[in-house]
């Protein structure tokens, strides 16, 4: 099954969140209503970047990939270039 890897950016503060997911409408639905800890004290969130991949299983390995880099310069990047 397909698989998204998705980056928000917070409206209110400016950070970012790196997700994967199947739809990232309603991912996004869910953030912005509190339901994920991580991000509830960020609302509003807005999609700044998704890719498509034919496998959630690789969106999932790349979402992994890209949090455990900490690297702000990095999803700068991604979103710049809209290619990871």
């Amino acid at each position: 099954m397909e698989g998204f890897v998705y980056i928000l950016q917070s409206q209110k503060s400016g950070r970012f969140y790196v997700g994967s997911t199947k739809n990232v409408a309603n991912r996004l639905i869910e953030h912005n209503s509190g339901k994920t800890k991580s991000t509830k004290y960020h609302i509003p969130w807005k999609v700044v970047f998704s890719k498509k991949y034919k496998e959630i299983r690789l969106a999932e390995k790349i979402e992994r990939k890209i949090k455990k880099s900490k690297s702000r310069k990095l999803i700068d990047r991604i979103i710049q270039d809209r290619d990871i």
